[in-house]
Formats: C-alpha cells, structure tokens, sequence
C-alpha cells in the first residue's frame, strides 16, 4: 500500500483534561469543581471512584511532558482547571494554581512542544453552580472574565486556545440525562444552557482576541455522522442533527440556530436575545472535532427531542460499548467541508477504551487499538487528500485517566497507568504512534 504521509506542517499531539488527570483536588488554594462535589456524593460512579489523585499529573507533569517528548509529538492538548485558578469562579486569582500552568508550558516549550489550551473541559467551580452555573445567563461573563485572565497570563506562551469542550455532553449528559456533574434531568435547564455554552464561547472569543489578535480560538465539539435506523427515521436523524451536531456549529458559521429547531429553543428558552447571534457570528478559527463513533436515531412519540440513540448490531464494539465506525471521521470533515466553507479543523481528540492486560513481560499489546487508530487515520488522510482542511490530530488520550461515570474501570491511554503505584508504561498502541508521529505518516 506504501507510506500514506501528511502535510508538512501537519500537527501530531496527544489530549487530557484536568479533572482527569491532575489529582491535587484541593491542593495550593484550588477550589472545588462540580466534579468533585459530584464523586464525592457517592453513589454516582463507578466503584465511587473519584478524580482526588488520578493520574496525580499535578506533581508529575515533568515526568508526563517527558513521556510525550518520547511519543514524537508535535503538541499537547491539555485543560485548565478554572476552580484551580479561580477558586470562587470569579473575583481573587489563586497565584499558585496559574503557576502549575506556567511552568507546564514552560516544560512543554523547552521540549519543543506545542501547548494547546482548553479553558473549559468540565470542572466548573462550585460556587458558580451555586448560583445557577450554566443555566443562568450571567455565567456567559464570568466565563469571558476567566478567559481573559487566562490570555494576560499566558499570551506569551500559547497561540492555540479552545474555549469548551464537548458543549454537546455538557448539557447532554450534565443536564438532561443527569449522568454527569452536576446530575440535573431536566429538559428546560438543558435548553437553557445551550444558548449559554454558545454565548461563553462568543464572549471568550471576543475577549481572547482583544488580547491576543494573532492567537486561534476555536471551540471543540463531540461529533458523529448521524444517521437513520430505518428510512421511517429520516426525520428522526435530521432532528438529531441539528439537536447534536449543528447547534455549536450554525451560530458561529451562520449566526443563527438551525432551522429545525430554531422555534422549539426559542420556546423553551425566553433568554434568547436576537443580538446574542451577531457576537456568536464568526467566532470559531478553527472547528476542533471530538469524533470516537457514529450515532444510529430512531423516532420517539417525544416531541423534543424527537429522536433516540440506537445501539447498531453489525459493527464490533470498543470497551466503552462504541461502535468503531472509522469512515465516520471521513463523513464528517466532509460534512464540515461542505456545510461551512471548509474551516480550518483539528481532529482534537480520537481513540478508544479497550480492556488492556500487562503480560508477563510487563507489555501492554494493545493491537485493537492499533487497528483502531490506523483505521481512524486511513479515513483522516482521505479526506486530506480531497481538500479538507484537516491540521491536526490528537489521540485520546496521553495516558489512561479517571473515565468521568466509569471511574477508572476504562483505559483510553496510549500510556498504561498503574493507579497503586502512578508507574506509566508505554503500551504499543504509543510505540505505533511514536512512528507515526516521527514518519508524520504511516503504511
């Protein structure tokens, strides 16, 4: 088949998030976040697992940016913790937690390697939930206050920001399914804080920019080709859609909802203001694609939402109960292509949990994920190769980390973690990816 290369300057990382890695929950002033209020009930996740010590990165992250020096790779995608930086959510800067963040990049500079930064992944601090957090307007400000905090300090160290990640989970499975922080089931609070994921990303936008003209600020979404389980749910799909997949994109392209359902959030939702639209226009750089599997709807007797996800019979599973579905990730830049003009794109994070065993060489064969990964990039490099506008690519994830419900039970990383011990072991899922990262391409 011969060498399948990548554009020169094309950008090869590895993703994390805070919460999931960091450990040091109330370390150095940090406040608490929504997440560890929510472990710290009980009965929540798996085997009550929490993200207290994790992957304890806060005290390792020397270790950690060694590990990704070894990897090859270009950049690292990682979060900060707003809890750690501004303990009440707003008001006094906690000095000690913008430090770790400083001396991270720091150490990622001095190893030539590309911070990318998301400002949001998650961890709200907890004294904005007590007021309302994302349901209620006023915290589209404290977020753009946080990011321009965030942009003074780090201006000089970072050109490439992500204001939130996966707004779509955000309120999916934080407000209407009630499965993560902070557990609310509730269709009306969930259309709520939709408009204001968009309006914190618009204002972030704006408020990174004024400080940083040069900088990319993009937003990251959970994308996944949706599609019908019979012709009788076409209907059904194109609901899905614009409920999962157009609504964090058409605001920012076209500076309006998507027409399908456009009426029902403006129903549900009477804080919508039409000129919120006109600071929503234009405010994406770049689109980063969060992209694992592909999403199968049904109808519903429901009128909102209208649609249900189906499990799909015919494709094998990841550990997470996934289907692995790579042209998925071929679908969709083209999708993205053709919708909106062909944006700049990072594919910002893929990869897959599978149940990895140590042998007794100490060795994590991992070839599913291998195969996973190969798969997912052979569709990447097709839809290169047909013009789309694809710059990046980051594995999810560095190494294996606290899986939100799942505790600890699901292993993503490219680098295994022994919890008892915080020993890190490459398994050869990231020998692979080393190669491919120093080829920048791969056979």
């Amino acid at each position: 088949m011969g060498m399948k290369k990548f554009p020169e300057d094309f950008v090869w990382g590895v993703a994390t998030s805070a919460y999931q890695i960091e450990g040091a929950w109330n370390e150095d002033g940090k406040g608490p976040s929504i997440w560890d209020e929510f472990c710290h009930r009980g009965g929540k996740i798996a085997h009550d697992d929490t993200g207290d010590i994790a992957c304890d990165h806060y005290h390792r992250y020397k270790e950690d940016v060694q590990i990704i020096k070894k990897l090859n790779c270009k950049a690292y995608r990682f979060s900060i913790s707003w809890p750690r930086v501004l303990p009440e959510g707003r008001g006094k800067v906690n000095e000690k937690g913008l430090d770790f963040y400083k001396r991270l990049i720091d150490e990622l500079h001095a190893h030539g390697i590309i911070p990318f930064v998301t400002l949001y992944h998650w961890d709200l601090p907890l004294a904005l939930e007590k007021q309302g957090g994302w349901t209620k307007r006023f915290i589209s400000d404290a977020f753009a206050e946080y990011a321009e905090i965030i942009a003074k300090a780090l201006k000089d160290r970072v050109r490439h920001w992500m204001t939130l990640n996966e707004p779509l989970i955000i309120y999916g499975a934080g407000y209407f399914a009630g499965v993560h922080a902070p557990g609310y089931k509730s269709l009306f609070k969930s259309m709520k804080v939709i408009h204001n994921l968009l309006l914190s990303h618009a204002k972030a936008y704006h408020a990174i920019k004024a400080i940083s003209p040069s900088s990319q600020v993009g937003i990251v979404n959970a994308q996944s080709p949706v599609v019908p389980e019979t012709e009788k749910d076409k209907k059904a799909a194109a609901l899905a859609e614009s409920y999962t997949q157009r609504i964090f994109l058409d605001p920012f392209f076209k500076g309006a909802y998507p027409s399908l359902i456009e009426k029902k959030l403006r129903f549900l939702n009477r804080d919508i203001r039409d000129d919120d639209f006109d600071l929503m226009k234009n405010t994406c750089d770049f689109v980063g694609i969060n992209n694992y599997t592909r999403m199968v709807v049904k109808k519903t007797l429901s009128p909102v939402p209208g649609f249900s996800i189906v499990q799909p019979k015919s494709y094998p599973l990841t550990a997470m109960g996934w289907e692995i579905y790579p042209e998925g990730i071929y679908r969709l830049c083209t999708w993205i292509k053709n919708e909106y003009g062909n944006p700049l794109v990072y594919i910002t994070e893929n990869g897959a949990a599978f149940d990895d065993v140590v042998n007794e060489k100490g060795e994590i064969v991992d070839t599913q994920r291998i195969e996973f990964l190969k798969s997912y990039l052979s569709n990447v490099h097709t839809a290169i190769q047909e013009g789309c506008n694809i710059k990046g690519y980051f594995v999810w994830s560095l190494m294996d980390n606290f899986e939100w419900a799942e505790g600890y039970t699901k292993r993503f990383g490219i680098i295994y973690v022994d919890y008892a011990t915080q020993k890190r072991t490459i398994k050869h899922s990231g020998r692979w990816y080393a190669s491919v990262c120093a080829q920048n391409g791969f056979e």
